[in-house]
């Protein structure tokens, strides 16, 4: 068993033999930033300054040559090969967040329905003990009896006493695992399903406004992150607006309409890009954002969705005033077409 000894906080985790650094790290309950757990977003780089590790197969746009011989690795393929292995990463306190992510919890699909065009929701419900989660975390789906390799999706409702989740996944074009979903899993089936990761979450002692930005299958964690904060009592303003090409690609109005009505400090707006439409927004949302929130400086802003989408509202909002350590992100990765071992296929 390797040591992970993590500075400058001196503190240190133990990798079990076959765990990456980054599932040992989870395991500890400490936040790494990651997207895509397959060597292809580059969230995971850090700097390893001492020990030998296998970085396996990754892509060359998340870990370049030149990063390479700065010492930089990526921690959600990396597995140690020496005994102990420094990273820099961290602050000084390194206080772990998240809770322990597990791997094979049985669940069974008690509800799917189609939800907008190619966009499936599915309700599992945990045969035993649940997964605890942060709202904004993900989980991880596959069959590997089946080669249908396992694929990330957020997690779409708050944490419930039931250990029920909630996932929309949207139809990938050439994407193995989300063919596997839509077109053959039905009611009744289990599923096995590991999680929960990502740090996509906001700090619960937070108090500023709260804008939150999704396109697509994006608006998941979004949803998951509203409806906890609005489920506790949040007391300052929280704004959403959602992204979608067409009226047909749109989903979960009611739910945020319902949330409007029920909370006097919620409120919505959904913008189309591809359509015009009475009662919608037209226009992308970075081009939209000035005339809607001409000064951002004081909000928390949370975005998720294709990381085309997330670099423009990220310009956007800092342009308004947004300060970095509020700018929360999720950019959706095309993994569908990146085998297990992270290369192209």
């Amino acid at each position: 068993m390797a040591k992970i000894v993590i500075q400058p906080s001196g503190k240190t985790v133990e990798c079990k033999e076959g765990d990456t650094v980054l599932m040992a790290l989870e395991k500890a309950g400490y936040a790494l930033p990651n997207n895509c757990r397959a060597g292809a977003c580059g969230e995971c780089k850090v700097k390893v300054l001492e020990g030998q590790y296998d970085q396996g197969m990754v892509l060359d746009m998340a870990l370049s040559a030149e990063e390479r011989r700065q010492g930089c690795g990526l921690m959600c393929m990396a597995k140690p090969i020496s005994e102990e292995m420094v990273i820099e990463w961290g602050t000084a306190d390194a206080r772990p967040k998240l809770f322990p992510p597990r791997e094979g919890a049985l669940f069974v699909v008690i509800d799917r329905r189609e939800v907008a065009s190619r966009t499936l929701e599915l309700r599992l419900r945990p045969v035993g003990q649940p997964i605890r989660y942060w709202p904004g975390q993900y989980v991880t789906l596959g069959d590997e009896r089946l080669h249908i390799p396992r694929r990330a999706y957020s997690i779409a409702n708050a944490p419930r006493p039931d250990g029920e989740i909630t996932l929309q996944i949207a139809r990938a074009d050439e994407g193995v695992t989300s063919a596997w979903i839509h077109e053959t899993l039905k009611l009744g089936d289990s599923i096995k399903v590991n999680g929960a990761y990502g740090t996509f979450i906001g700090d619960p002692s937070a108090e500023t406004p709260v804008l939150c930005l999704a396109a697509g299958t994006g608006l998941a964690p979004i949803l998951d992150l509203a409806e906890a904060a609005l489920r506790r009592g949040y007391r300052k303003r929280v704004d959403l607006i959602f992204s979608a090409r067409t009226p047909a690609d749109v989903y979960g109005e009611g739910m945020m309409a319902w949330w409007r009505t029920k909370h006097r400090n919620f409120d919505y707006k959904i913008a189309l890009t591809r359509e015009q439409q009475d009662g919608y927004l037209h226009g992308r949302i970075d081009t939209l954002l000035p005339g809607l929130f001409p000064d951002l400086s004081a909000h928390s802003i949370f975005i998720a969705g294709s990381p085309e989408f997330v670099d423009a509202c990220v310009v956007a909002v800092k342009a308004l005033g947004a300060s970095d350590e509020l700018i929360h992100k999720e950019g959706f990765f095309a993994l569908q077409n990146i085998r297990a071992e992270g290369r192209p296929s």
